[in-house]
């Protein structure tokens, strides 16, 4: 099974008077290439938020970009291994689905 991870900056929260991000929400979303009964990939994802203390060289707001903001984030949270650990729960929720270990419900109707 191969999971296609994506990260993605869902909003930032920014100081008016000089553009300063200090919060940048994020999403990532996993996507396996095993597809379900019906055709669709299963998929799984998470949401944070971290915060930001402010540079000594602020980058001007309309010059941001997506790519440069989601490599803060991950250094935020605590680089290469912190991403990691996030995607590979992402992942095992997905195998899960794929191969459910445990069930609900009741032996009676």
């Amino acid at each position: 099974m191969a999971t296609t991870f994506t990260w993605k900056i869902a909003n930032l929260e920014r100081e008016v008077a000089d553009g300063f991000v200090f919060t940048a929400h994020y999403t990532v979303s996993a996507e396996s290439d095993q597809l379900k009964p019906d055709g669709t990939a299963y998929t799984s994802g998470a949401y944070g938020s971290v915060g930001f203390q402010r540079p000594d060289n602020l980058i001007p707001y309309a010059d941001l970009t997506e790519t440069e903001v989601v490599g803060w984030v991950q250094e935020a949270i605590g680089g290469a291994e912190k991403v990691a650990a996030i995607e590979s729960q992402l992942e095992a929720i997905i195998a899960q689905e794929i191969t459910p270990t445990t069930e609900g419900g009741v032996p009676w109707q």
